[in-house]
């Protein structure tokens, strides 16, 4: 299968007319370099994106010998850049002066602008740094995870990074002799792998996902005196769209996610029923796009940083809320909106925590379907989210059993992934049953037993994965002592739910939609009472909770005056 460097070469490395310089040049600062200079470095954080006008200019990339290998020359009226410029992350790639340079530097601030203001040309150079970023994907760039390929800690990283849509590579000691290299160059032993070698020559044991951010650049502190118009907590559909909206209409907005970008739906294989996508869509395609939209509009990503607690502000504070974020970081905002979606249930079956990472999934990705491929798997669940998940199992698998407690899919999956199910040859469907035992040894699962509900009959497979989408609950854990108000299933009650007036700050009203019983406090998607659990719904509330949030920051400002 070829590249998308080799198939799509013209659209990634565009070459710009005279007149399309032209109309640049008022977001661009003048540049000079000469030659053997090093523009920006791997691991560094780099400038922005800079449009060569006399010169050329090498993009290399480093191999785990330290090597230098030409991705491509930039010549005149050629730009270099990716995705991570629009937010002024690290640079994933080396860029040096072949001879001397006269450039235009376009900073992130002045390419959002530039990309916003110029739709046209904005649209082919927003076009381009996409498509590099799935090159760099592709090329495995980034850092270098080195471990056994089915070490929980292995896919816990590799998950991790995927789902960031963050290029890297994995090594495996068993069949890299590269792998094997960096163990012998680090002196290091079978129990401290995991290790991962990040672009600035800095390798960590086994990292946490958090450690593993910052030192690839996910992550950066906030600026404690910002004062934001509106924090999202949630990057899933609903998270994302509000900050497509608010960020597109000039509010200042800060997106939180404690894992990654695109929630439950962006680990959905494929999404075949959402508007404009006749022939489907991955979740982690669509969830990407709209990452990528949200950050051309200005909004400020903090992923993987989650909300541990929400209160009012001191007098002090411009912002009316105050988040804390970690034990020394906190983030003030004027209207602050929920969207922290669900946290996915597990299964009540002694030892099962023994097994996740490695052989329990949450979600059906490309990763897991290699790990699984011509083998056995067993899933748990009826919903659509079930039945996207074993129709793209069932390509890369030998047999895929979808284990139900109820007596059939009609009553809660799309008919047409009935139907496709149906269809498919090796995919078994085990109604009125239930997962009663696991059995495996070293972390990895070997056998699984069910047992029908209704006759008592056990069946025991070899099956070493087992996926779980048996759905959610509300993960609202962190608004515990908040006073904002719950159903009697923990989900956010908003508008009309909510059981009297919406009050805070010493006044109080009737609550503006989507609005919980705090003022200025909204909730939206999955976290929602009363929400309709559809990628679709999730994005239209997103775009409708924006006009309340203007709606309240109206009256705070007609409050002050």
């Amino acid at each position: 299968m070829a590249s998308t460097l080799d198939s799509r070469r013209p659209q990634m490395f565009p070459r710009l007319e005279p007149a399309e310089i032209d109309r640049i040049r008022r977001f661009g600062e003048p540049q000079r370099y000469a030659a053997g200079d090093r523009v920006y470095q791997a691991g560094e954080t780099a400038p922005g994106m800079l449009l060569v006008l006399e010169g050329r200019l090498a993009i290399t990339r480093r191999d785990v010998r330290d090597g230098q290998r030409l991705i491509v020359e930039h010549g005149p009226g050629e730009f270099s850049g990716e995705l991570g410029q629009l937010s002024g992350a690290r640079a994933l790639v080396d860029g040096e002066a072949v001879t001397d340079i006269e450039a235009l530097l376009i900073r992130p601030e002045r390419l959002r602008a530039l990309l916003i203001a110029e739709a046209e040309l904005g649209e082919r150079i927003m076009r381009a740094l996409i498509l590099r970023r799935v090159g760099l994907i592709e090329d495995g760039a980034g850092p270098v995870i080195v471990g056994r390929a089915q070490h929980a800690d292995v896919l816990r990283l590799q998950s991790f990074l995927g789902r960031n849509g963050h290029p890297h590579q994995h090594l495996d000691p068993d069949v890299d002799e590269e792998a094997r290299a960096l163990i012998e160059r680090f002196h290091l032993v079978e129990e401290e792998l995991p290790i991962v070698l990040c672009p600035t020559g800095e390798f960590m044991r086994n990292p946490t996902e958090a450690a593993l951010a910052r030192c690839v650049g996910l992550t950066t502190r906030l600026d404690p005196d910002h004062v934001y118009d509106m924090a999202v907590v949630g990057a899933g559909p609903a998270g994302l769209a509000a900050a497509v909206y608010g960020a597109s209409e000039g509010l200042s907005v800060l997106v939180l996610d404690t894992r990654s970008f695109g929630g439950q739906a962006g680990a959905s294989a494929r999404i075949e029923n959402y508007l404009g996508f006749p022939t489907g869509i991955t979740g982690m395609a669509l969830m990407g796009r709209a990452y990528s939209q949200a950050q051309k509009f200005g909004a400020e990503m903090a992923i993987p940083t989650g909300a541990l607690s929400l209160e009012d502000s001191p007098q002090a504070c411009r912002g009316r809320f105050r988040l804390t974020l970690s034990e020394d970081e906190t983030a003030a905002a004027k209207a602050v909106v929920v969207a922290s979606g669900a946290r996915y249930r597990r299964l009540d079956v002694p030892g099962m925590d023994r097994f996740e990472g490695a052989s329990v999934h949450y979600w059906a990705s490309p990763l897991e379907a290699k790990l699984c491929a011509g083998q056995e798997v067993l899933l748990v669940g009826g919903g659509n989210s079930a039945g996207q998940a074993a129709v793209y199992l069932a390509s890369q698998v030998r047999k895929v059993t979808v284990l139900v407690r109820a007596q059939g899919l009609e009553a809660s999956m799309s008919r047409y992934l009935i139907d496709r199910l149906t269809a498919l040859p090796n995919v078994e469907l085990a109604v009125r049953s239930e997962v009663t035992a696991l059995d495996g040894q070293g972390g990895s699962l070997e056998r699984v037993t069910w047992r029908n509900v209704d006759s008592g009959a056990e069946t025991t497979r070899d099956i070493r994965h087992l996926f779980l989408f048996i759905g959610a609950e509300p993960n609202t854990h962190w608004l515990t002592g908040c006073e904002v108000a719950l159903d009697n299933r923990g989900f956010i009650r908003t508008d009309e739910a909510v059981d009297g007036p919406c009050s805070g700050a010493g006044m109080s009203r009737a609550c503006l939609p989507l609005e919980t019983s705090r003022r200025g406090v909204f909730a939206i998607g999955d976290v929602r009472s009363g929400s309709i659990k559809r990628v679709a719904a999730a994005v239209g509330e997103g775009a409708q909770v924006v006009a309340a949030v203007h709606a309240y920051l109206a009256e705070q400002q007609a409050a002050q005056q």
